[in-house]
């Protein structure tokens, strides 16, 4: 190489470092910002996450001291003075809410609860399950069979939270309703399902068992 093309390139290198510098210079803020704002959305974040973790302590707390109480309408009436943050533990309060005004005796007024939650649809698919599931459970006084059944057959569909539970009830109903040939062939599906938990497997068994259902499609525990 000449010792033209040499300084050639060498003042090439430097006017290409004077407009990096000279970049940087004028745009260099713009990188400050960025960091600024990337350490500000973190601490934002840590901010927010230690926030709603009190708040979710405080609400525990809240709930226990107010379940605390024997008296049933106390518990009922200290649940309801109790604020919740988070859509979710608004409707963990009314569930416990229900609960302590259905022990009161004030059964409408627990279903009415209930079914604000089971209707919310602002609210994760399992929250509203379980609040229908316990509504219905209220209900068996008040309501048919074929009320119940239309009920628990929207929770029993396949995919649902609480689908093999709804089979269970669905079960019960067939033998309420004098049919236990229906109940057996719905605990056998209950029982074969790969979901089931070793709980509710071995209440279908017993039940099966108590109708004559077939011994070799039982599982077997070891206790």
């Amino acid at each position: 190489m000449s010792d033209t093309d040499s300084f050639i390139d060498e003042v090439t290198e430097e006017v290409r470092r004077d407009r990096l510098f000279g970049t940087l210079k004028r745009y260099g803020w713009i990188g400050g910002l960025a960091v600024v704002l990337i350490v500000g959305g973190a601490s934002l974040r840590e901010y927010n996450k230690a926030q709603e973790l009190a708040a979710s302590q405080k609400l525990g707390d809240d709930m226990i001291a107010a379940l605390s109480s024997d008296d049933d309408l106390q518990r009922a009436d200290s649940l309801s003075k109790i604020s919740a943050q988070t859509p979710g533990g608004a409707a963990v309060l009314a569930m416990l809410q229900a609960g302590a005004l259905a022990d009161a005796g004030q059964q409408d007024e627990a279903v009415a609860r209930l079914q604000a939650v089971a209707l919310d649809a602002e609210l994760p698919l399992i929250y509203r399950h379980i609040a229908s599931f316990k509504a219905l459970g209220m209900q068996q006084d008040s309501l048919s069979i074929a009320e119940r059944r239309l009920q628990f057959e929207a929770l029993a569909q396949p995919g649902a939270p609480l689908a093999l539970l709804a089979a269970e009830q669905m079960a019960l109903l067939d033998i309420e309703a004098g049919d236990p040939d229906a109940a057996i062939d719905r605990l056998k599906t209950i029982i074969q399902d790969a979901g089931v938990t070793a709980d509710l497997k071995e209440r279908a068994t017993q039940v099966m068992v108590a109708l004559g259902g077939e011994l070799d499609t039982v599982v077997v525990f070891d206790g």
